[in-house]
């Protein structure tokens, strides 16, 4: 009888299968509720007249290894237009002969990215690791020793180049907002006032206009005959501009934290530095990773915008492929391509940001 009572149970204890695996998920997410399941047959009803034609164009229709004349005669997707500039698309104006250099380059930054992603790797190692694969990419791009032939910064372009500005310009601006979050919640009024005027003004203008500034203004005020890298002042742009929106999001985390945390701080006789660096920005910054991270995302996508003072990212690169006569014409197979480029960085950061938010969770 008991045996029996046993086995019932735990036919009983067993979840209906319309609440589990793929139908259980299937009414939760997308049938849980009249407006939902209107919404959710409306978006399939254009899915299945939308992917059809979609799939026969990119796909069923297109050419991906041909020359242009084939392409004007194809009702398809012409790929050729990436597949036959997809050298000088990624590496822009830099010598052919030594494009080796740049894949090297971005083999090795995106190695560094896969063993930043695990915490497991995250120790000294690593941070050494990362200082010994920053001057090796800048002694496989700049040149001029071990045997490789000088290259110079105006012939860097294409993907290296977004990477460069991208890499470098969230790096630098992340420690300095969170200084100037600090500076901003000082006590001291000359700090505080300094630094409320950097943020607002800096986050009351555009990008473009110091993209501007530093490429056309900034050199007028120059000593005669002293020159500073083109890349270089947009990279500072870059730095200036990000940094004062990282600022606000930082603060904001600062003023989330309990006035206990500090007060508890105070008691253990911790000095203002160590009360930041061992309890209070540790706590804030876990608490504003998403926001920061979506301004990180719009920074990288915002070094497109390089192109308007004559940079060649690899925006540019392919604008100039596509002033080719002989590839005018194709630019929404271009465009598509550059697109899948800029989301699969876009969603490896928030994908890290998942990640990291999930590893930190206490």
């Amino acid at each position: 009888m008991s045996q029996q009572t046993t086995q019932h149970r735990k036919y009983e204890a067993r979840p209906p299968i319309a609440s589990v695996g793929v139908i259980g998920w299937i009414r939760q997410n997308l049938f849980n509720s009249p407006l939902n399941s209107v919404l959710t047959i409306i978006i399939m009803a254009g899915l299945v007249q939308l992917l059809p034609p979609v799939t026969k164009w990119a796909f069923i229709d297109s050419v991906w290894f041909t020359s242009a004349d084939v392409c004007k005669d194809t009702s398809g997707a012409c790929w050729s237009v990436i597949s036959q500039n997809l050298r000088f698309i990624l590496f822009g104006f830099y010598p052919y002969d030594e494009h080796w250099r740049p894949i090297t380059s971005v083999l090795i930054l995106f190695g560094l990215f896969w063993l930043s992603y695990y915490r497991q790797f995250w120790s000294k190692k690593l941070l050494y690791g990362w200082l010994v694969g920053l001057v090796v990419m800048g002694v496989l791009m700049k040149g001029g020793i071990f045997g490789l032939v000088p290259v110079e910064t105006t012939q860097w372009s294409g993907i290296s180049l977004t990477l460069l500005l991208s890499l470098f310009g969230l790096t630098a601006a992340y420690p300095l907002g969170v200084m100037l979050a600090l500076g901003r919640r000082s006590t001291l009024p000359a700090v505080k006032t300094l630094c409320v005027i950097y943020i607002e003004l800096i986050r009351g203008v555009p990008l473009i206009s110091l993209l501007f500034m530093s490429s056309v203004m900034f050199p007028l005020f120059l000593p005669e005959g002293v020159t500073i890298d083109k890349i270089l002042r947009a990279q500072v742009a870059i730095i200036l501009f990000t940094a004062a929106y990282i600022a606000e999001v930082v603060r904001g985390g600062l003023q989330a934290i309990p006035k206990g945390q500090y007060e508890a701080a105070e008691a253990l006789g911790l000095e203002y530095g160590l009360k930041m660096r061992l309890i209070i920005l540790p706590q804030a910054l876990k608490v504003v990773i998403p926001p920061t991270v979506s301004i990180l995302i719009s920074a990288f996508k915002d070094t497109s915008l390089v192109i308007i003072i004559g940079l060649f990212d690899i925006m540019k690169t392919t604008k100039t492929t596509l002033a080719n006569p002989e590839w005018m014409g194709f630019s929404t197979e271009a465009y598509i391509f550059i697109a899948i480029l800029y989301f699969l960085g876009c969603f490896s950061m928030s994908n890290f940001s998942r990640n990291l938010e999930k590893t930190l969770k206490t």
